[in-house]
C-alpha cells in the first residue's frame, strides 16, 4: 500500500537541494512591530531543521526527499 504525504507538514517544511530539511525560525507570526532592524532580518528566512527531528519528518513526507 502506498503511504500517504503529511500535508501539514509540507506546508512547514521544505528540501533544500542537498536534501537538508528547511523549517521557519519561530517567534515570527505577530507583535513584530516592536522589534529593531537586527531582530526583523534575524526572523527572515529559513534554517535547518535539528538533527534529531529530521527522522520523523522524513516519516511524515516519504516521498518529498530531493537528493
Amino acid at each position: 500500500m502506498k503511504l500517504k504525504t503529511n500535508r501539514s507538514a509540507i506546508k512547514r517544511f521544505k528540501f533544500s537541494g542537498k536534501g537538508k530539511v528547511m523549517r521557519r525560525p519561530t517567534k515570527q507570526n505577530h507583535f513584530n512591530a516592536k522589534d529593531n532592524g537586527h531582530e526583523s532580518r534575524a526572523k527572515s528566512g529559513t534554517m535547518e531543521l535539528a538533527k534529531n527531528n529530521l527522522k520523523d519528518i522524513k516519516n511524515l513526507m516519504p516521498y518529498q526527499t530531493t537528493v
